[in-house]
């Protein structure tokens, strides 16, 4: 049997890539208010992980499980993971810091499952989701900030300037696992060409993966999608999605993440001149 692959839900995979390539996705924790509204979000428990990992180790006949879940800057859930590895002997779970969320560990885990179908070990499947990581980027369109703000995931030079981006359509990118602040536009006619011109710029005029993901703003997602297809290179291929659950708590309605996985890592591309 293969090296099993396995992720949480704020990788944010559609069902059918998760029945193809047989991934295993464990549910973050989305807490309620008393009128019934999603209101935060809780990390998996080390024995909720453990418990997990032992399962598709015994599927995989204890070929290897390689963990690949949100940062740690941004949950809980990766020391959880960490210390549930540990239960397990030689290195037969192996958890990877991401420092991402979203679709670039979907991505992440869309390749090592790839890879481990068609027979590959452990070490390789880690090796196929560590180089996907390097060359994506993960950006966030916000139509406001209140809740991110309130999530106090935002990194600490950001939240000083909370007050001052009140009034404007912040982009924010995910640099060392954290949301920092990546521009800031008046309407999101500009935020999205921004988007475009950030996404075109890294990839260097060569394919790429983008995924976007949308929280009730299937309209202006479907707009960014096309303004994308229309410029990326030949080859380059586009989901868009609903977000999942645990992200749209924390990004507000109207929220758009997107993901790109390109294909050079930062050190090795040229901007397009």
């Amino acid at each position: 049997m293969p090296v099993r692959i396995i992720t949480d839900s704020s990788a944010d995979l559609p069902e059918e890539v998760i029945e193809e390539l047989d991934i295993t996705v464990v549910d973050l924790h989305v807490m309620r208010d008393e009128e019934g509204h999603d209101s935060s979000t809780s990390g998996l428990s080390s024995l909720e992980l453990t418990a997990a990992y032992a399962r598709q180790l015994e599927r995989g006949g204890d070929e290897g499980v390689l963990a690949l879940h949100l940062s740690k800057e941004l949950s809980s859930t990766w020391s959880a993971a960490v210390q549930a590895a540990a239960v397990f002997p030689d290195d037969l779970v192996r958890v990877v810091d991401t420092g991402s969320v979203g679709m670039a560990v979907g991505a992440a885990a869309m390749a090592a499952a790839k890879v481990a179908s068609e027979g590959a070990d452990l070490d390789e499947c880690h090796d196929i989701a560590v180089g996907t990581l390097e060359r994506s980027a993960t950006w966030v369109y916000l139509h406001g900030i209140e809740e991110m703000r309130k999530s106090g995931r935002m990194s600490a030079a950001t939240t000083v300037q909370s007050a001052v981006l009140l009034a404007t359509k912040p982009i924010m990118q995910i640099r060392g696992g954290r949301l920092e602040l990546a521009g800031k536009t008046r309407t999101q006619s500009k935020a999205f060409t921004k988007l475009v011109e950030l996404v075109i710029e890294r990839a260097g005029g060569d394919p790429a993966f983008v995924a976007i993901q949308h929280n009730d703003a299937d309209e202006a997602a479907t707009d960014l999608h096309n303004m994308l297809a229309d410029v990326l290179p030949e080859g380059s291929s586009i989901m868009t999605m609903l977000m999942e659950a645990t992200l749209a708590v924390h990004t507000g309605a109207g929220a758009i993440g997107l993901s790109a996985v390109f294909s050079a890592r930062p050190e090795d591309f040229s901007p397009v001149s």
